[in-house]
């Protein structure tokens, strides 16, 4: 990728810092972890056209974009100035300005793992040190109340006094060192290189000696969860369990207070996780909260735990989620709103939110190997996640709604895409979390392999007594057909898992909160080396166990057809209202498209569609019929202001 500013602080590469903290040679530890494990994108290489164009964009782009956009706000400047480099007062408008420099580092190093850059590693060695500037002698880092303390960057999170921690529903303290612990450890699997993992560690052990149970710390809870999955994530390198038990810490005190005041449902800080069954409150903080919680469940084997994110995802996947897999309805608090209150005009469906259900959602399947937690991966991916960017990867979406009347400003004070936020999280999120999404592809155990996703790569995947090379090759979501040639370096026993997507057997999502209003009659077709083979799908998985050669190919062929869906009825929103599925894909129709009434458009359980390949919009399936023309959801919004719909009335 391109990368070709911040000349004026080209200097800083000269002040390359080694600290002395070292990876933690703690006890052996005796916990446990997920039993099974993610593929790592250094060994998955993609070639398909559907996703390998999109993560290209974020790569040549987008991170190139948002870092011009940091430097012109002054996000590399706050570094320098809280370090006494350069004077000045603070830049910017929000607490949280430090964690996008963060999260674009997060995706620069996810990108570098697939793609190795030496042009772009010293970029990110030259953002390293600006970073270590702006951290205080005993690792505090939170750029502006190092700069000025007692005036935050906006009215609306004036603190209570000019002092560390007073405020911490508020200033976002814990949340930006969340981000950088996050960064630090992928930066650190990247390069090798303990420049930004140093930083994150002298702040990690400045936090540790600060908060906790212990006589003479600081009793209480972050404001806006993340520190936690980050501080997990430093564990999980160092094996430093005082970063574990402080995250533990963090989550059960949620809800005692007996030791802090309370921030209430907003931050899901109304009552002790562990009893909490219903998602509310702040939709991100809430959804990265509940990552955590999974985490524990699976390194300390907490059964309180698991049991609770049981009855959350439950919760959400039954009441509170869009047929695009996006959370959080309300535009006020970016909330979670009451069991099917879903409205489309005013779906708030934070891209940050989408962002983290996926974190969620793969975190479960790594600790149950249940399909149904890949099927909202699936569905939340392909719709309400890569919605959040543009095609040309410059313009954004912060809420994603289901319908627009190319009026109500839903996105931050426009109704169309804008090309930046006050508020960069979103951007910022899909920088980091994009180039991390070969990831995804595939899981294993010792002897297992999970084909999670289908998209055209190669990989290598080592278990316990062989090594597999696999080719995937598809024109998946367009066509349903899939070849998987496994190249094994010997012949030797050991399972293959195929995911059947929830869609082909006839299921929206795990629950009754949309049902399609007829059952296709169609089966997935399932050959070995170009023979069928009668295999039963059981629980979401087409399971082989066999002794597999070298060059032996699977190939699967997926029931594609259009799909009407329609709510359960307890969302009065969608009340006689009928959305249209293809594959993975929810479909819109955009006024562009449709220019004749587009407000009189409706649709019947009886009507007729054909697919039609469309060089429109990168390249498209359209669906088509005598009333309208229907596009992939995630796709509108992409050439001008104009109404869209979802969920179309139905015929009377």
């Amino acid at each position: 990728m391109k990368t070709p500013f911040l000349n004026k602080h080209l200097f800083l590469t000269l002040l390359t810092v080694v600290f002395g903290c070292n990876i933690s040679k703690s006890k052996k530890n005796t916990n446990k972890s997920y039993p099974i494990t993610p593929v790592n994108i250094q060994n998955i290489k993609l070639t398909d056209e559907f996703w390998l164009p999109i993560i290209k964009t974020v790569q040549e782009k987008t991170i190139d974009y948002a870092l011009k956009k940091c430097e012109e706000e002054g996000r590399f400047d706050n570094f320098l100035i809280a370090g006494g480099k350069v004077e000045g007062t603070v830049k910017g408008q929000m607490p949280f300005d430090d964690s996008d420099v963060y999260k674009i580092i997060e995706g620069a190093s996810n990108s570098l793992i697939s793609a190795p850059n030496k042009q772009l590693e010293q970029l990110l060695d030259s953002l390293v040190n600006i970073i270590k500037i702006g951290q205080e002698k005993d690792g505090y880092l939170t750029t502006w109340r190092s700069i000025n303390p007692a005036n935050p960057p906006a009215d609306w999170v004036k603190v209570d006094k000019g002092v560390r921690w007073e405020s911490l529903d508020k200033s976002h303290e814990l949340y930006n060192v969340g981000h950088l612990y996050e960064a630090a450890v992928v930066h650190y699997k990247a390069t090798g290189k303990r420049n930004f993992l140093d930083i994150a560690l002298k702040n990690a052990d400045l936090i540790v000696q600060t908060f906790g149970a212990e006589e003479g710390k600081i009793h209480t809870v972050p404001g806006h969860q993340i520190i936690e999955t980050g501080l997990i994530k430093l564990y999980e390198v160092t094996q430093n369990e005082a970063y574990l038990n402080l995250a533990k810490y963090f989550l059960d005190n949620r809800g005692n207070h007996e030791n802090h005041n309370s921030f209430g449902a907003y931050a899901q800080d109304h009552i002790p996780v562990v009893n909490q069954e219903e998602v509310v409150g702040h939709a991100v903080r809430a959804i990265y909260m509940y990552s955590a919680m999974t985490d524990i469940a699976a390194i300390q084997n907490d059964t309180s735990y698991q049991q609770a994110t049981d009855k959350l995802w439950n919760n959400m996947v039954s009441k509170k989620m869009y047929l695009t897999g996006g959370i959080g309805a309300k535009h006020e608090g970016e909330a979670f709103g009451e069991n099917y209150e879903l409205p489309n005009l005013t779906a708030y469906n934070e891209t940050c939110a989408s962002i983290g259900n996926v974190y969620w959602n793969h975190r479960l399947h790594n600790a149950s190997g249940d399909v149904k937690y890949f099927d909202i991966i699936e569905r939340t991916l392909y719709n309400g996640l890569i919605s959040g960017l543009s095609l040309d990867g410059e313009k954004f979406f912060y809420p994603n709604a289901l319908k627009s009347d190319g009026v109500y400003e839903f996105n931050q004070g426009a109704c169309t895409r804008k090309s930046w936020f006050d508020c960069s999280c979103c951007p910022t999120n899909i920088i980091r979390f994009i180039p991390s999404l070969p990831s995804l592809m595939y899981s294993k155990t010792k002897n297992t392999v999970y084909v999670n996703l289908y998209a055209s790569n190669e990989a290598t995947i080592v278990l316990e007594n062989n090594t597999v090379h696999i080719s995937q090759q598809t024109n998946y979501p367009w066509e349903g057909h899939v070849a998987i040639t496994l190249n094994s370096e010997k012949a030797s026993e050991f399972t293959v898992k195929l995911r059947v997507p929830n869609w082909a057997k006839n299921e929206v999502i795990p629950s009754n909160l949309y049902q399609y209003i007829e059952k296709s009659s169609k089966n997935t077709n399932i050959s070995i080396n170009g023979k069928p083979v009668a295999i039963e799908e059981i629980d979401g998985y087409f399971s082989i166990t066999k002794t597999w050669n070298k060059g032996e190919t699977i190939t699967l062929d997926f029931p594609m057809e259009v799909k009407k869906v329609v709510s359960n009825a307890n969302v009065i929103e969608n009340k006689n209202k009928i959305a249209l599925e293809y594959g993975p894909l929810v479909y819109a129709i955009e006024e562009i498209d449709n220019k004749i009434d587009f407000d009189a458009i409706t649709i019947n359980s009886s009507d007729v569609f054909e697919i039609k390949k469309d060089t429109i919009l990168g390249g498209i399936n359209t669906l088509e019929n005598n009333k309208l023309k229907a596009i992939p959801y995630y796709a509108w919004s992409n050439r001008d202001v104009g109404k869209m719909k979802v969920w179309i009335p139905k015929e009377n």
